[in-house]
């Protein structure tokens, strides 16, 4: 089954029982706060960002390699790349004529670990309910 989560390889090497320690109890967070981070999971939510996402997770890629990798059209790449990088989830490196992209935030692949965890396991306990 192909999970919409651009940290596949990583789940091959973990196990698919992982322990995350619990998150300390902090204040509620402010309506300001809340806002940034609803934005956050908003640029994340577009299936063609995560693609883009999981073709630079080995590195470095120009616009014309990541047109190639995820099979989008230059000018869609292009806009999702402006909205990744506006939102410091990736940087942006020009070289010439060429435009280079990497991810910025190295907090995005312990998020994508997380969020791909859980659709393991939840995928998992739905498969046994159906004696999968």
């Amino acid at each position: 089954m192909d999970y919409i989560c651009a940290y596949m390889h990583m789940l091959e090497a973990v196990s698919s029982v992982c322990w995350f320690p619990p998150m300390a109890r902090k204040a509620p967070l402010s309506d300001d706060a809340l806002e940034l981070v609803a934005r956050r999971f908003a640029v994340l939510s577009e299936p063609m960002r995560l693609r883009l996402i999981q073709a630079l997770f080995d590195g470095e890629r120009s616009v014309g390699e990541l047109v190639a990798a995820t099979g989008g059209t230059q000018g869609n790449i292009s806009r999702h790349l402006q909205t990744l990088t506006q939102a410091h989830v990736l940087a942006r490196r020009k070289e010439g004529l060429q435009v280079y992209y990497s991810i910025a935030d190295p907090s995005i692949f312990r998020l994508c670990e997380l969020v791909c965890g859980s659709l393991e396991k939840s995928l998992t306990r739905q498969a046994g309910a159906f004696g999968a």
